[in-house]
Parts: C-alpha cells; sequence; structure tokens
C-alpha cells in the first residue's frame, strides 16, 4: 500500500480541506496528564493518506487545526477518543465536536471478545497484523520515516473500521446504545481533568 503522509509544522494549511468525515490520533510524550504533553495529531481522509501536524509545545497556536476539531459538520473518527480528547482540551483548548471512537464502539458491539485495541481491529477488518512496537517512542523531538509510517497506520484503517462496527451495530440493534454512550465523551473528559478516574457509577 502507498501511503501519502505528510508532515506539517505547528498547524494544517489552510488550504488542506477535508470532507465531512475524517480519522484523528494523537501522540503524546507519555499518558500522564499532569506531567506529559501533546505531540502530534494525525488526520487521515480515508483515502490512504495521513495529515500529521507536529505542534509548537510552547505556544500551541494552531487556528486551522482547532477550526476543524470544533466543525461540528466534520464527522471525527477516534479510537480510544477519551485520551485524545483530553490533551486535546489541556493543550489546544478545544471541545472536539462530532465525535464517534472505533474502541467504545467495538465494546458494545463485539461481546464475543475481550480485545478492543486497534491492533486487534485491524486484524479483524482489514486483516493485516500491525507492529505497534513503536508505540513508546520518543515523539516529542525528530521524527524518523519508521516513526511517521507508524502515526500514519493509526489513522489510515479508522474509516473502514468505523463502517464496519457500525454494521455490527445496526444489526444487533445497539446503535442507539452506542449513540447515547458517545455523547457522554466530553463529560468523561472533564471528569478526568478534575481527577475523577474511578468508575462513578459504582456503589
Amino acid at each position: 500500500m502507498n501511503l501519502d503522509i505528510k508532515l506539517h509544522k505547528k498547524d494544517l494549511p489552510q488550504e488542506i480541506k477535508f470532507s465531512d468525515k475524517i480519522a484523528i490520533d494523537c501522540e503524546f510524550t507519555g499518558l500522564n496528564i499532569e506531567r506529559d504533553r501533546l505531540c502530534l495529531v494525525q488526520i487521515s481522509s480515508g483515502n490512504n493518506d495521513a495529515h500529521i501536524i507536529q505542534l509548537d509545545k510552547d505556544s500551541y497556536d494552531a487556528p486551522n487545526l482547532k477550526s476543524i476539531l470544533e466543525d461540528i459538520n466534520i464527522n471525527k473518527l477516534f479510537h480510544y477518543a477519551r485520551a485524545d480528547l483530553l490533551f486535546i482540551k489541556k493543550h489546544l483548548g478545544v471541545d472536539v465536536k462530532s465525535i464517534n471512537c472505533t474502541k467504545i464502539m467495538s465494546k458494545i458491539a463485539r461481546g464475543y471478545t475481550d480485545k478492543h485495541g486497534l491492533k486487534d481491529l485491524i486484524k479483524e477488518f482489514i486483516g493485516i497484523d500491525i507492529s505497534k512496537q513503536l508505540q513508546s517512542s520518543d515523539f516529542g523531538g525528530e521524527l524518523s520515516d519508521k516513526q511517521l509510517k507508524y502515526c500514519a497506520q493509526d489513522v489510515i484503517y479508522l474509516h473502514k473500521i468505523y463502517d464496519s462496527l457500525n454494521k455490527i451495530l445496526e444489526r444487533e440493534k445497539r446503535i442507539n446504545l452506542y449513540d447515547k454512550t458517545i455523547k457522554f465523551i466530553n463529560t468523561r473528559v472533564e471528569l478526568d481533568l478534575a481527577s475523577f478516574k474511578e468508575d462513578i457509577w459504582s456503589h
């Protein structure tokens, strides 16, 4: 597969336009919201393309990217949106609009397994066994070609995975349950920012 990977410094160029559905992923220096920072935002239109935005860690001034994230008319596909939205809200200061999450979709649709990672979904629905070896590499500095390819593979398959999971949710009559669940995602992010990590519904 030939991938069209473009690296952009600080912000997405203004001339780049997307349709009504894009896939998004982020890379951080770690998973601790108090200590670690947002490094990259990857966007794919679903056509084997990946626009990788390397953010300015001192200002996070990215008006074009923020505009897309806040555009209610563009459906954004994430995998484990909770983490990405948390870092986006803290560092870019925006609430992402029109969100879907393939991890939440998978947990509601795929009751026949407990494996809901992106690697598992790509293997089942795309038929490719990808490597996640670079998941723990340093995305805070200069990026290697292998890192760029790794970042791209985290978004290029999400459109097809979303469509496959959506079909299962429709077939099993769980789509309404998913729709109600995903509406809670921004509130879940606010709870994370307020340090409520536990299940607030538990006894």
